[in-house]
């Protein structure tokens, strides 16, 4: 065992993306789901001994086919990728058991196998981009990401989800296009990939040749804003989230954008932060502004959509506003908000989308007029809804008021005290998306496509149960989440503030 632990940054790696190759070689959906699942419980363990041993014992650098850093390709761990590695394969392994009978009914036999693979591969990708400290590296495995995204999102029987898996090569695309362009700036002024090494190196190249330093800047904020769908470049994302098989959607939602924002907060924090004052660029105050429209517009359009996939999907770009105001405010409080709530609402929106998935399993319907009286045929799915959904408003007692509790002191430190009225009235708009759900699933009479309907197979009830509890959980004990999210938001700050 002491053996293992020092490789176990690459074995965070390596472990899923040899798990996605042997299900490639895979003809059975059931054997690829077997290994899947195996592959997804045992990440969580690693990250976790991961998380271990940085809050004991400092960053961790893992020097890959032993060339130093900054001439090889460095893992390096701290106490924020710690926290978002765990976070990413937490969700996986808790949402894997709903896989097996939701993939059955929304992928063809054919596909199951293959399916599986490129959920493995995807998985692989976001966890790569979390733990490598090499901004190409970062690249690479951005688009191993991205590339198996678009294959989850096209492989249901929807046809519509070959639109929106086009449209999301698209966006995506050009993100990744932004992204290269960015970091081969980036290159030029330091002559270095390896982000501790060009943290070192930028403050000196930016008072040297600062136009190209502020330009790296701006086409990294462009490609990594248009990843994590940050308002108003996330065109792509509704319709990708809508027409998704519903697990694809779930691990989604809960992780892809979630990784693409820690990369903008790295990139900020640890690269851009120490070598150029950032609060004295207008930078905070756009992401500010796109983060305030993101809170306000977004919740307001998902007020009037009838397919509730749609509606969560709003919902998350209004959340994902949430996380970058945070990052705009800047100060300890507003970026442990940020970090926070990466994690409490993949637990929310992970609950949701589930939810939702065992209507679908159930149902076959999804829009709000067909679940009328949902509430009382699916009890336990739609009291766990009802949970998740009290936790995106931000009631206390659950995961999102916390989250939204430090982006308001964050904010109120930094003297901005209207920020606290948008904070408000965009929980006010969540109030009634998420409460017309609740008035039709619970106070109506059930409909024809609900007549039958009934809890699902402990195989989904539970994940479902799991996280619904756990934003009840992260409401009230907020020492993994808040307590860590501090740590990480001090480490990035540092003396800077």
């Amino acid at each position: 065992m002491t053996a293992v632990l020092p490789h176990l940054p690459a074995l965070q790696v390596v472990v899923p993306l040899l798990g996605a190759i042997l299900a490639g070689f895979l003809r059975r959906g059931t054997t690829a789901f077997v290994l899947a699942l195996a592959v997804s419980w045992a990440l969580p363990l690693i990250a976790g001994a991961l998380l271990w041993q940085v809050l004991a014992g400092g960053p961790i650098s893992y020097r890959l086919g032993g060339w130093e850093p900054p001439y090889g390709i460095e893992y390096r761990v701290d106490v924020f990728n710690a926290f978002v590695l765990m976070l990413v394969s937490s969700i996986g392994a808790v949402i894997m058991p709903f896989a097996r009978r939701s993939v059955a009914l929304e992928i063809d036999r054919g596909r199951q196998a293959w399916f599986y693979c490129m959920y493995l591969l995807c998985l692989t990708g976001l966890l790569g981009i979390a733990i490598t400290g090499d901004a190409f590296n970062a690249f690479v495995f951005l688009e191993i990401s991205a590339l198996s995204t678009y294959v989850l999102i096209a492989a249901g029987r929807d046809r519509r989800a070959l639109i929106a898996s086009y449209q999301y090569l698209i966006m995506g695309t050009i993100g990744a296009t932004f992204y290269v362009i960015g970091v081969g700036l980036i290159w030029v002024v330091t002559g270095s990939l390896n982000l501790v090494d060009i943290t070192a190196r930028l403050a000196e190249a930016a008072a040297v040749q600062p136009r190209p330093v502020i330009a790296a800047l701006a086409f990294l904020t462009v490609g990594v804003s248009l990843k994590l769908a940050l308002f108003p470049l996330h065109s792509w994302l509704p319709n990708a989230y809508a027409f998704a098989p519903s697990f694809a959607t779930t691990f989604l939602a809960a992780t892809a954008t979630k990784v693409a924002v820690y990369l903008l907060i790295r990139l900020y924090f640890s690269v851009f932060w120490p070598a150029l004052r950032l609060q004295d660029l207008p930078v905070n105050a756009l992401i500010i502004g796109l983060s305030i429209a993101a809170m306000i517009i977004a919740s307001f359009i998902a007020i009037f959509q009838t397919d509730l996939k749609r509606m969560l999907a709003y919902s998350s770009v209004a959340q994902i506003g949430y996380i970058t105001l945070g990052i705009g405010i800047a100060n300890q409080d507003g970026l442990t908000g940020s970090i926070v709530h990466l994690a409490n609402h993949a637990v929310m929106k992970a609950t949701l989308f589930m939810a939702l998935g065992a209507v679908f399993y159930r149902t076959g319907a999804v829009r709000l007029h067909d679940l009328s009286g949902i509430g009382q045929k699916m009890p336990l799915t739609m009291t766990a809804f009802v949970i998740a959904g009290f936790g995106i408003i931000g009631t206390p007692g659950t995961a999102g008021f916390i989250s939204k509790w430090y982006l308001a002191v964050g904010a109120l430190h930094a003297g901005g005290w209207p920020l606290v009225l948008v904070i408000m009235t965009s929980s006010l708009l969540a109030l009634v998306y998420i409460g017309r759900v609740i008035e039709v699933a619970w106070f109506r009479e059930a409909s024809p496509v609900c007549a039958d309907a009934r809890d699902p197979p402990l195989s989904m009830l539970i994940p479902i149960l799991v996280l619904a509890a756990a934003t009840i959980w992260f409401g009230i004990d907020t020492q993994w989440t808040a307590g860590i999210a501090g740590k990480a938001a001090a480490m990035l700050l540092g003396g800077f503030t």
